[in-house]
């Protein structure tokens, strides 16, 4: 009859013959559990650290949504010059999306040009190069420009946004919020005859409205905000890069170009004018 001690020898012969030749431990451990953390020495209330406070975040991260708005706005107030403002813009960390962006898109063309125009935010090539409008949007809007008589020397040119969305996803509010001291400051900074918005976003956020672009768009409305000396016309239009999506959208754009250039060469308030 086979004892205890004839089973443990035999099965510690088939050990060895496994490879087995090194005894760990008496007690078998279990390999595959999680480590148990390493004991932490008592402390007293009066040792123990206070408890950090989470600091406050918006939806990008970085600060609150009020905190974000009114660094914007100090930020963007204190501007004299478009140097100052572009160095404000550069300081600036409430918008999330700068942490993504690639490059700082500010403005284009000629600051003295009587027509401001303000599309909606930047795209992949205005990313890479820094610059608003210049990939096949932009040439698009360039052509329309230059069928009413306009070009980068006697228009401006700027966003709503000043960094571009991942992905060119639709900006949240917030982000858009973020920006918008920058841009009415902006305007303020060119105080321009005429204001063109192309795109809903840019429509919609400057004139404080709500419907769709295919409703605001060939209208006259007025731009107001308390540091300009006078309400300025501002016509809404369609975004380049929907009209090329939408070619045969492209004649309502035509229309809107067409009375942008005749309040121009009105010289006049195209809701004023009888």
């Amino acid at each position: 009859m086979q004892t205890d001690r004839d089973e443990s020898l035999a099965a510690l012969s088939w050990l060895i013959q496994a490879g087995a030749d090194e005894a760990i431990g008496d007690v078998v451990r279990n390999r595959t559990a999680a480590p148990r953390p390493a004991p932490v020495p008592a402390q007293t209330a009066a040792a123990r650290p206070a408890p950090r406070a989470p600091a406050p975040v918006g939806d990008g991260g970085l600060m609150s949504n009020d905190a974000a708005l009114a660094s914007a706005r100090t930020l963007a107030g204190a501007a004299t010059t478009l140097d100052e403002l572009r160095a404000a813009l550069a300081a600036f960390d409430g918008c999330p999306l700068k942490q993504t962006a690639m490059n700082l898109v500010f403005a284009d063309g000629n600051p003295q040009a009587k027509v401001m125009v303000i599309g909606e935010g930047p795209g992949a090539e205005e990313d890479r190069q820094g610059l608003p409008f210049v990939g096949v949007s932009g040439q698009l809007l360039d052509r329309m420009l230059a069928c009413i008589g306009l070009d980068r020397t006697t228009a401006y040119i700027t966003n709503v946004l000043f960094w571009r969305p991942p992905g060119n996803r639709t900006p949240t509010a917030s982000e858009i919020a973020a920006c918008l001291p920058f841009v009415e400051r902006h305007i303020e900074l060119i105080d321009p005859d005429y204001l063109l918005f192309v795109g809903g976003i840019s429509a919609k956020t400057l004139l404080g409205r709500s419907e769709g672009i295919l409703k605001l768009r060939g209208r006259w409305a007025h731009y107001q905000h308390v540091g300009l000396a006078r309400p300025i016309p501002a016509m809404a239009s369609l975004h380049p890069a929907y009209l090329l999506r939408q070619p045969a959208q492209k004649r309502l754009a035509w229309r809107d170009l067409l009375a942008l250039k005749a309040a121009m060469q009105s010289g006049k308030d195209p809701l004023l004018a009888t």
